[in-house]
């Protein structure tokens, strides 16, 4: 029988001899792929796991805690120029400025949580999306921001005592992966760890009912704030590294759309899962980049020009790729609410019960 007798079986990472080997496995190939494939492939990589942190963060916002956000590319924003301009200006380094740039983030996102306790639905996806677009407005129009022609990011270099006191600069992809990954992995397991919790309870409790959830003694007022910095946390941790993974940042890469983007990749993940926001921000990511270039595909790419072309226009081509991602949440919502974990779930069951 699977059953929790202390609560330190609950968030343990893994729970059996074949989760440890399988795990084991993947660490492994984490540490050898950088060296095996291209370098566009382990930029794309470092993309995906940006993504991924984002995708946690708004889960645990959306998919726990049952409140919706509109703006997260404007604390994405946040993370990336708070970054760049403490090491700039102040001269931090890295880590210092990047977690600077995340509690700076994570105190909007307690100032934004404050409508959260008055609006619910549409008003509050309203409020949020005032929010980013107001952030995005603000960095446009001050100098000290670079204005409309935004920042470059500075070298990157590691001090610390992982360096004998020294330093280390990382200059390619295959060493910022080094430092995107373990991010990445600790911040996962820290979410997974937390929806195990106390906190994590309060959160799931509010999204069933938060009525209930406040007759029963939980601090509404307090978790839902809560929520929404933790959340604004992890999106400040991956615009950071997102303004090095890409070099340079403007205003406008941090857009209405993007915000949209993060929401498609919770749904399409699974809402309320922390396995399905890593696998909703791989697959999205990695079909966002395939997108870009799908007018090269063979056959396929000439049938989309040719068809933007006659009902589109030219330059409604690179539309493509927003009506393919409607298109993935309209499906998604009709025959999976679970997302791609739901998917994962069924196949799981099926190899069980397999030939029955």
């Amino acid at each position: 029988m699977d059953m929790k007798r202390d609560y330190y079986e609950d968030i343990q990472l893994l729970d059996s001899k074949v989760l440890w080997f399988w795990f084991l496995i993947l660490i492994a190939s984490l540490i050898i792929l950088p060296f095996l494939i291209p370098n566009y492939y382990i930029y794309m990589v470092n993309y995906m796991a940006v993504n991924v942190i984002v995708t946690v963060g708004l889960n645990i916002l959306v998919g726990y805690t049952g409140q919706i956000s509109l703006g997260h590319a404007g604390f994405f924003a946040i993370g990336a120029f708070i970054t760049v301009l403490s090491m700039t200006n102040l001269h931090l380094p890295f880590l210092l400025a990047l977690l600077l740039a995340a509690f700076v983030a994570a105190f909007f996102g307690f100032i934004l949580g404050l409508p959260a306790l008055r609006l619910k639905g549409p008003y509050l996806a309203i409020a949020t999306l005032g929010f980013g677009l107001a952030i995005t407005q603000v960095i446009g129009r001050w100098q000290i921001f670079g204005g409309r022609m935004g920042l470059e990011a500075p070298g990157l270099t590691l001090q610390g005592l992982f360096f004998s006191g020294g330093s280390y600069t990382l200059e390619s992809d295959r060493q910022l992966y080094f430092l995107i990954i373990p991010i990445a992995f600790v911040l996962t397991t820290a979410a997974r760890n937390l929806m195990k919790t106390r906190v994590g309870r309060a959160f799931i409790a509010i999204r069933d009912s938060d009525i209930a959830a406040e007759t029963m003694g939980v601090n509404t007022v307090y978790y839902k704030t809560l929520a929404f910095a933790i959340s604004a946390f992890y999106t400040g941790i991956a615009g950071g590294l997102y303004a090095f993974l890409i070099g340079f940042i403007n205003p406008s890469s941090f857009s209405f759309i993007l915000s949209i983007y993060f929401l498609t990749f919770v749904i399409v993940g699974g809402l309320g899962s922390i396995f399905g926001s890593i696998m909703g921000g791989i697959t999205m990511t990695w079909l966002i980049l395939k997108l870009d270039k799908v007018q090269e595909l063979p056959y396929l790419g000439d049938i989309l020009s040719a068809f933007s072309e006659r009902w589109m226009s030219v330059t409604g081509f690179p539309n493509i790729s927003s009506i393919i991602f409607g298109l993935i949440i309209i499906l998604i919502v009709l025959f999976e609410p679970l997302g791609l974990y739901g998917f994962w779930i069924r196949t799981k069951i099926y190899w069980k019960t397999w030939p029955f």
